[in-house]
């Protein structure tokens, strides 16, 4: 079965609104965007290039992303940046499933449209024989993936800055789901990459004494009086 990694720009406080510009998503009046642009060094783009699409993938998008990457990457081929040019080749020539409710037609080369039932097409998409699934940006895709538990694999760059609201990764309604760490790395920037593997169900405990003190009786004779 094919794995959907989710990589994914975040800051501090959990939104990953329109982290490459003013423009990329203004909507519910966000004005941050661009929050992640003047954090970038070296190590970040190597992670890109080396980590992400330095191996065959193909790209499962939202509506709004797919149409910022369409107006973008078809058009920096020949970037002099090389490492523009390079990933411009690895998106453009990758295989895209966009899901919409609005689109007609998809143009970006290789692109083809999800839109019927999208858990249905996206599980049958999983258990198709190919390169592993990535999600880019898509917040409104990455709550529907979350709330049908397809996400295998996050890779979650946190960057060092509050923005107050706009959407968030774990938005309302996320199922509760356990994660392991398999890898992290830091920024010259301060900006934390972590990679995190699906890991099962949430997992409780209790630090609390085996034989409950009056106090902590009382606590919770309170507690439940306030429900």
């Amino acid at each position: 079965m094919r794995k959907i990694v989710a990589n994914t720009f975040m800051t501090l406080d959990g939104v990953m609104q329109a982290p490459g510009g003013p423009e990329e998503d203004p909507i519910g009046g966000f004005k941050h965007g661009g929050w992640s642009v003047n954090y970038w060094d070296d190590m970040m783009a190597k992670t890109i290039m080396d980590g992400l699409i330095g191996k065959p993938f193909d790209l499962l998008l939202g509506r709004r992303t797919y149409e910022i990457f369409a107006a973008h990457w078809p058009f920096v081929k020949n970037d002099p940046d090389k490492l523009n040019a390079m990933a411009a080749d690895k998106l453009n020539g990758a295989r895209k499933y966009v899901v919409s409710k609005t689109l007609a037609k998809a143009d970006w080369e290789n692109s083809k449209l999800i839109t019927g039932e999208v858990a249905k097409e996206i599980s049958r998409l999983k258990e198709q024989d190919g390169p592993e699934i990535q999600v880019h940006g898509s917040s409104d895709l990455i709550q529907t993936l979350l709330k049908h538990d397809f996400i295998d694999e996050f890779h979650v760059w946190i960057f060092p800055l509050t923005v107050g609201g706009g959407k968030r990764l774990f938005g309302e309604g996320t199922m509760p789901a356990a994660f392991k760490q398999i890898d992290c790395k830091i920024s010259t920037t301060g900006v934390i990459i972590a990679t995190y593997l699906r890991d099962g169900d949430v997992r409780t405990g209790s630090v609390a004494l085996e034989k409950p003190t009056k106090a902590e009786l009382e606590r919770r004779r309170r507690l439940k009086e306030e429900k």
